[in-house]
């Protein structure tokens, strides 16, 4: 009975250790992901460098360590094509996101309300949750060059000035207009820059985040 009993528990063991490196695996495979939580200041994100260190936090906070993390932002001296590296991207549960940069910014990538997951594989609220959380800080052009002036300051502020531009991570809008369904062009904040601005539209002060090795 005991050797039964020694028999099906080293089996066990076995089987947990192999689902744990299973998920080792797929954890250190993340590449991509939507921030769970943003600054709390708006778009006042400590500009690009505090923006890639919350990135760097919150994927270190999921047990995913050893990568260079940037913030898909773009700034007036930046353009976020220009910061996440070559890819391929992979979000949480290990499905890709895209190959490259230009599949990125094209029809090709994945980017939907379910493959756009949070650093702890989350879902994020969309269109139709509550609360509406699907406005995602960009500063971009649907290709992913900058906008002048929609960066709330580089980054950097959080008041009744300024505007940034947004887009849907679950790719829908008020119509079925190119820029309702855009992942990273989808319009500007209204009111400025301040969280209550940004919760305002449908936002939370949420932004992408690429590994760049």
């Amino acid at each position: 009975m005991r050797r039964l009993l020694l028999v099906a528990a080293t089996a066990i063991a076995a089987a947990l250790a192999a689902t744990a490196g299973a998920a080792l695996s797929q954890d250190a495979k993340m590449s991509f992901f939507v921030t769970s939580v943003g600054s709390g200041k708006g778009a006042d994100l400590g500009g690009l460098k505090g923006a890639d260190a919350h990135c760097a936090s919150l994927a270190e906070a999921a047990g995913v360590s050893g990568k260079t993390w940037h913030a898909y932002l773009s700034s007036s001296a930046e353009d976020a094509r220009d910061r996440i590296g070559k890819g391929p991207w992979f979000n949480a549960k290990g499905e890709k996101i895209a190959d490259d940069v230009a599949s990125l910014h094209s029809d090709a990538n994945a980017i939907t309300k379910q493959a756009a997951l949070t650093e702890k594989g989350e879902v994020v609220n969309g269109r139709g949750d509550k609360p509406n959380r699907h406005d995602v800080l960009t500063g971009s052009k649907p290709d992913g060059t900058k906008i002048a002036e929609q960066t709330c300051g580089d980054w950097t502020m959080s008041g009744a000035e300024g505007v940034a531009m947004v887009g849907h991570h679950d790719r829908m809008g008020l119509d079925d207009s190119a820029a309702a369904k855009s992942w990273n062009s989808s319009h500007a904040s209204r009111g400025g820059c301040s969280q209550e601005a940004l919760q305002g539209t449908g936002g939370d002060g949420l932004f992408y985040c690429f590994a760049v090795e």
